[in-house]
């Protein structure tokens, strides 16, 4: 099928590299490229889309650009880890960029055992004794 989805352009990009540069501080080097994706979920059709992708801390970042002023991302850690950002679709790229930061930057915490909205008395603290209840100052 013929690619009817134009290219992310010098601006999209540029949006992309300021939110990766203020996310992480530094330069991220950016890849793009194409997919093949199902848009409609009631035809087994692909359409090739463009891609920007990226890795950073150990996971990887997919952002499709679906249509003019569409776009899906995704990150993963292997083929069988892969995570959205819960929602379809975005508009605005720098809303579906950011989301997906937060996205992966919460399930970051996560795995480390730390959820959103946690205090200080909510980590648990092992004193050595065996007691692993909250931490009492």
């Amino acid at each position: 099928m013929a690619n009817t989805i134009p290219d992310f352009t010098g601006s999209e990009l540029k949006l992309v590299n300021q939110t990766l540069f203020e996310r992480y501080g530094r330069m991220v080097a950016l890849q793009t490229a194409e997919a093949e994706v199902q848009l409609d979920p009631e035809s087994e059709d692909l359409t090739t889309c463009p891609v920007i992708y990226w890795e950073e801390r150990g996971a990887h970042f997919v952002a499709f650009k679906l249509s003019d002023n569409r776009y899906k991302a995704q990150f993963f850690y292997s083929e069988t880890t892969q995570y959205g950002t819960g929602k379809e679709s975005f508009d605005n790229l720098g809303d579906c960029i950011i989301t997906l930061l937060q996205v992966q930057a919460d399930h970051e915490q996560e795995m480390k055992g730390i959820r959103s909205g946690m205090t200080r008395l909510d980590i648990k603290e092992d004193s050595g004794d065996g007691y692993t209840g909250p931490l009492v100052i």
